[in-house]
């Protein structure tokens, strides 16, 4: 009969095993190696470890002998593999990137996978590995806009520091209008959520009208104040703004952030504001609707209630507006701003530089 060779340890090794063993942070198969010599060391043969241990008889041989020739560095390496050689080079890789990143197909806008494997002479497989190593995605591009306001700074500051340092004595209310809210009833009833497939819905729908939501979020707790108008001229943004005086603590001023609508500077709405002077107007930077913080609300009110829902006339759409509005007001939660001025000053610089030397 065989008998495994004995392995003996010092104390030194024998700690160190045991920390491996035990470690939390350590490698699961270095702790199960670690255990297959301890218990070699206190004497067991390699099927009763093997059994033990959960491991084939021949795993627990090979990791004695392992030891034996190697200590406890052995351990941690497992042997070279076999295999074919990798065939995507450095230089290929390189060619790769640079092609993706400089050149553009012919009768295209970007490179797909097939594409650009045929234009190299290599196989789509290999451009999704080096693309999926780099991070590059062509099939994907995002927006943006860059403010032309000559006093965006400005308008920066001023808005930034009413989230972040808001006035005594005073409401911040963060307004807009979400205009052009469609109810939309789909053709056929859709099919609900089960195991391994999503609710579906119904490309195609009637259209039964709009409706324009306004909304005032109160930038300190969180609640909001709504109203759902036809359209969304100056008339229907007085209206609000006589809601908002009903329903605000009348010894406190209010600090209204809206956009550059012409609504919201039209000659009676002025002439109003003259005669209510605790509303003070902050104006958000053109093409900087992001600075709003309304607009995160409308957001949420889109994908959580009108966007998969269905409506058969613009009342119904009203009434599930309101009724949001409504539970989100039991308890609201404000949503928290974090972005200085000077970062988001330095981004953009960085972006009309990057622009610039594009276009230069």
């Amino acid at each position: 009969m065989r008998v495994a060779k004995t392995i003996e340890l010092d104390e030194h090794t024998e700690r160190e095993l045991r920390v491996l063993a035990k470690g939390r942070r350590v490698q699961a198969r270095l702790q199960q190696r670690a255990v297959v010599v301890l218990m070699a060391a206190a004497g067991l043969q390699n099927k009763d470890i093997a059994v033990q241990a959960g491991l084939d008889r021949r795993q627990v041989a090979l990791w004695r002998q392992r030891f034996l020739d190697g200590g406890i560095d052995a351990l941690r390496k497992d042997a070279p593999r076999t295999g074919r050689p990798a065939t995507v080079t450095a230089e290929v890789e390189s060619r790769i990137v640079h092609a993706t990143l400089h050149d553009r197909p012919v009768n295209a806008t970007h490179w797909s996978t097939r594409t650009l494997a045929e234009h190299l002479g290599l196989g789509a497989t290999t451009i999704r590995r080096v693309w999926r190593s780099n991070g590059l995605k062509p099939h994907l591009s995002c927006s943006f806009k860059l403010s032309r306001d000559p006093r965006f700074e400005d308008k920066l500051l001023d808005v930034v520091g009413l989230y972040l340092n808001p006035p005594e004595h005073a409401l911040v209310l963060s307004c807009d209008e979400k205009s052009q809210i469609q109810a939309l009833n789909r053709t056929q009833p859709g099919l609900p959520m089960k195991r391994g497939r999503a609710g579906t819905v119904t490309h195609d729908y009637k259209r039964h009208g709009t409706t324009t939501l306004f909304a005032a979020l109160n930038t300190l707790d969180g609640s909001v104040i709504s109203m759902c108008q036809p359209r969304h001229r100056h008339g229907e943004w007085l209206k609000f703004l006589r809601l908002i005086e009903r329903r605000t603590p009348k010894h406190l001023s209010l600090h209204l952030i809206v956009d550059n609508y012409a609504t919201h500077s039209h000659p009676d709405v002025q002439q109003w504001l003259a005669r209510h002077p605790r509303f003070v107007m902050h104006f958000t930077p053109t093409s900087a609707s992001w600075l709003n913080m309304v607009e995160r609300f409308f957001r949420d009110i889109t994908d959580k209630r009108i966007r998969r829902d269905s409506f058969t006339s613009v009342a119904e759409l009203e009434l599930a507006i309101d009724l949001y509005v409504a539970h989100h007001n039991i308890d609201p939660k404000p949503f928290i701003w974090t972005a200085r001025a000077s970062d988001i000053l330095a981004k953009v610089t960085r972006a009309k530089a990057a622009l610039a030397a594009t276009s230069g």
